[in-house]
């Protein structure tokens, strides 16, 4: 017998609700809902749903989360109010996470993700369905009330356990629409979580103590889906106040977890994993014994992943690089019962080749350019420059840095205002992007230039074409050329002793 027939069977006495407002999917999810659903009504929107819910009685619902005049999720919130035990089944296509945190918090039955696949339909109505006829089923506790019981409590656990995993599982599809976001911080979860499992068997933590703590540490980061774009996806340098706004991930992972009594002795473990054990970490500077023995290790693994991870200003280290800092700060930033036994059990393991949080895929690489744009040129800005040179320090890519620079550009501004300053600076960075379209063109400095490129290039003002475009203008340039090879500029504040040397301030004063 086929699954759908197997539904129909089975949904003869089953009263259901479906609520769509996009007409075209209400229309062919609700023909295929027909054909199992003997009881079916439609709503077009939440506010009609409630009302047909308060004149009737449905076994299930299935609704939609963004809908006009009531949401799916404000609905669901007014039928609990009624019935806390209504079964009721999301469809939504992860446009916005929060609602996913609201419906959790709801307690729905499940999700059906868009666009629908009818199978996943199938198999979520077809739990639902079982669990509801079987509580239908009065008369089998009349016969057998032991033999009964003992069923039911196997059935009951089976339920509870599957409620658990599509639970895990919805959670896990949060974090993994976290890390999709944060492209910085990609496969970080996972990595904490199996670190944190490898150091807790190797303390003989139980197997019930490894496993929450192998979810805990794919859940840590869950709170980041409050954290603002501007902050989570800027891969720059944070500023103080941008820095204590991150920080709250922590005490959101927690509040989200400790909703949730499945979980909530995994928001304990997640609420410390940002601790020290000098007591200067955060949020609540507990220290030494007073943080949970499972939070410590999840210290440790986290630490662990951001050492081994290609950072945006710094190269990864290595495994024993990574483990010596970590001996080096026993008794400071971790515990030194935990540090003993890490550093033996983490010493053999397979660090995969691609962890970085550099941008690897081109939509990764814009959103990534994004923050480092100028806004007038478009050119690259100072703080991308700063990243750049950083990470050539110690992975060589760049060889030859030549700065340009516009002498007498104050006076132009002057006479012909900043409007026509920007459109001339517009035009100069696009004669340098036309002309090195291999080399990273930067605007630093208001009114100078550098070009960065991976080989020795020879520039002078009439090969890129800048004279006829500034001498109209009155405007005259210099060029200084920097040998990486044998120069260490390895950050800003060296770029800065050049860009703002005697000779170039010199040729500016007579601006």
């Amino acid at each position: 017998m086929s699954l759908l027939k197997e539904l129909r069977q089975a949904a003869q006495n089953i009263k259901l609700l479906y609520v769509e407002d996009e007409p075209s999917l209400r229309d062919s999810v609700s023909r295929y809902l027909g054909k199992i659903f003997p009881h079916l009504d439609i709503a077009e929107n939440g506010e009609e749903g409630l009302s047909l819910y308060q004149d009737n009685q449905y076994d299930i619902i299935i609704t939609d989360i963004e809908m006009p005049k009531l949401n799916g999720i404000e609905m669901s919130k007014a039928i609990k109010a009624i019935n806390a035990e209504q079964d009721i089944i999301i469809t939504s296509a992860y446009t916005n996470p929060e609602y996913f945190v609201d419906a959790i918090k709801v307690g729905i039955t499940g999700y059906i993700i868009k666009p629908v696949d009818f199978s996943q339909v199938n198999q979520i109505l077809s739990n639902t369905i079982i669990k509801i006829n079987r509580f239908k089923e009065n008369e089998e506790y009349n016969n057998n009330l032991e033999q009964l019981v003992a069923e039911k409590t196997r059935e009951y656990k089976q339920l509870q356990d599957e409620k658990v995993h599509n639970y895990k599982k919805s959670l896990y599809s949060i974090v993994n629409m976290i890390e999709d976001r944060d492209a910085y911080t990609g496969g970080h979860s996972i990595r904490v979580a199996e670190y944190s499992q490898i150091i807790s068997r190797a303390m003989n933590y139980s197997d019930d103590e490894v496993k929450k703590i192998y979810q805990a540490g794919m859940l840590h980061d869950l709170g980041k889906l409050a954290t603002p774009d501007s902050i989570l996806l800027n891969p720059g340098k944070l500023n103080s106040l941008e820095y204590k706004l991150i920080k709250e991930h922590v005490s959101e992972s927690y509040n989200l977890l400790k909703n949730i009594p499945m979980f909530s002795e995994l928001a304990d473990i997640v609420g410390e994993h940002h601790e020290r054990h000098d007591g200067h970490g955060y949020p609540h500077g507990k220290k030494g014994d007073e943080i949970l023995p499972l939070s410590r290790i999840m210290i440790v693994a986290d630490a662990f992943d951001a050492m081994t991870t290609n950072r945006i200003y710094k190269g990864r280290k290595s495994i024993a690089e990574a483990l010596e800092e970590i001996r080096d700060l026993k008794g400071k930033q971790f515990h030194p019962d935990v540090v003993v036994i890490a550093l033996d059990a983490l010493k053999d393991i397979q660090l995969e080749d691609n962890i970085s949080q550099l941008p690897q895929t081109d939509l990764e690489k814009e959103r990534f350019s994004y923050f480092f744009k100028d806004v007038v040129t478009q050119a690259y800005n100072r703080n991308y420059l700063d990243i750049v040179l950083t990470r050539n320090s110690f992975d060589r890519e760049y060889d030859c840095i030549n700065i340009v620079y516009l002498h007498k550009f104050s006076a132009y501004n002057h006479k012909h205002g900043w409007n026509k300053g920007d459109e001339l600076l517009k035009d100069v960075a696009l004669c340098l992007n036309n002309h090195f379209p291999n080399s990273l063109i930067f605007r630093v400095h208001g009114d100078d230039f550098v070009i960065l490129s991976k080989a020795q290039i020879d520039i002078d003002e009439q090969a890129i074409n800048l004279l006829p475009l500034l001498n109209n203008a009155e405007i005259t340039t210099s060029i200084v050329h920097h040998n990486l090879t044998e120069e260490r500029i390895e950050n800003m504040n060296i770029m800065d002793r050049y860009l703002l040397s005697p000779i170039s301030e010199l040729q500016k004063s007579s601006n």
